[in-house]
């Protein structure tokens, strides 16, 4: 039988103990503490970042649906016209994304078009990175959540991101973000379960190195405890959703778990300015159509749903909500009815204090780049406006002299 020591724990761990040194998981036990010992202030904006890992088609999500050149170009791999839902003269919104449409008929939504940076490389390890670290040109360590990070005063509530990995948008040079891990958070039971338990308790004997390691342990186990609880409580009244056996009908998934716990915390007052949420499988090189109208599905109704919630709090003015994904797709469908890796897409901003319309210029199918769409907009200028709007911070030390802006959020 194997015996775990701390020793042993730590040498099999090497790896993953990095980044959990530099990850600091929390509870909602420390989190509900916080809210009641020094819940956030009224009117204090918060930002909630959506990452659609994979490399969102942006072409099927606005489609150019009066453009011959986007059929001709996607053979199986289309809409109906009929199931498209216009929002202009010329573009749609995806067929499954009715949750989508709705927000935007309430002026709620502003589409940015063209999303990208200069000189693209479709790798999508390169290209969150640089997404993240809101740096294309330079190989940077932090992200520019976290930068924005390090100039705040320290606190571990101050941006959670949900899930067991905290994402590189989250690391600062000096602090980081949190890691709330809420799926597939598996905490060994029976005698290994005892083992980790006894190994987490500490010990004046620890070196700095294996009190970490303890206090990671422990936070796990606090988790795992804290967690299903919050998780099996009501999420706060979304009072425009139909109801079915008395239930909100919103659906369920992951992206609507995680929304559903930071609709709960927000709610509860927990002083934290920035979420990141996320939401993988849309690199659809594959019978594309199906599978994005799905994953767009559960965007869509997921943030109707979270938006809907939030009305029934205090905080439903203080909310925007960032959907990015690291890039778009191929204009041409592959020979498997899917796309390959591309350039630009759209992203989304979302809430009340929003301008909803749309930003930036539509890249044209006529004057494509080496077969990809034209970047019109870089990504820098959505953050800086979000530094500044949203956090009411300077854009300097996230983002240098950047001086380019969108102007999507109403003035105060």
């Amino acid at each position: 039988m194997l015996i775990v020591t701390r020793r042993k724990f730590l040498k099999l761990t090497t790896g993953s103990l990095a980044t959990g040194l530099a990850t600091q998981l929390i509870s909602f036990e420390d989190i509900a503490n916080a809210a009641i010992s020094r819940p956030l202030a009224a009117n204090t904006p918060i930002l909630v970042v959506v990452t659609l890992y994979g490399g969102n088609d942006g072409l099927n999500t606005v489609i150019p649906f009066t453009d011959s050149t986007y059929f001709s170009a996607r053979p199986g791999m289309t809409y109906p016209i009929s199931q498209m839902l216009p929002i202009d003269a010329e573009l749609a919104l995806n067929p499954a994304m009715s949750g989508m449409k709705t927000l935007w008929d309430q002026n709620k939504v502003a589409i940015v078009r063209g999303v990208g940076y200069p000189n693209p490389d479709r790798s999508h390890f390169s290209s969150m990175a640089k997404w993240q670290t809101g740096s294309p040109n330079n190989n940077l360590s932090t992200g520019w959540i976290g930068r924005w990070i390090d100039t705040q005063k320290e606190d571990p509530m101050l941006a959670i991101s949900l899930g067991s990995v905290l994402p590189p948008l989250f690391a600062g040079a000096k602090r980081s973000g949190s890691a709330l891990p809420i799926g597939g958070l598996v905490i060994p039971k029976g005698v290994t379960g005892a083992q980790l338990q006894k190994i987490s308790t500490p010990s004046a004997k620890d070196s700095k190195l294996m009190a970490a390691s303890a206090t990671s342990m422990r936070n796990l186990f606090s988790v795992s405890t804290d967690v299903q609880p919050v998780l099996k409580a009501p999420a706060p009244l979304a009072p425009d959703l139909p109801t079915i056996n008395g239930g909100n009908a919103g659906g369920d998934n992951n992206l609507a778990q995680q929304l559903d716990v930071v609709a709960k915390l927000i709610a509860a007052d927990s002083p934290t300015k920035v979420w990141s949420v996320s939401l993988g499988g849309f690199d659809t090189h594959a019978n594309e159509a199906n599978a994005q109208a799905a994953l767009l599905g559960v965007v869509s109704s997921s943030i109707y749903r979270f938006m809907s919630q939030l009305k029934s709090t205090t905080r439903s003015n203080d909310v925007t909500v960032l959907i990015y994904s690291e890039f778009g797709r191929r204009v041409a469908a592959n020979g498997s009815d899917g796309t390959d890796h591309g350039t630009s897409g759209p992203m989304f901003v979302i809430g009340n204090s929003v301008k909803g319309g749309f930003y930036g210029d539509q890249p044209s199918l006529k004057s494509l780049i080496n077969g990809d769409l034209a970047v019109t907009t870089d990504f820098r200028d959505v953050y800086a406006s979000l530094l500044e709007g949203v956090l009411k911070s300077p854009v300097e030390p996230s983002l240098g002299n950047w001086s380019g802006r969108v102007n999507f959020l109403k003035t105060a």
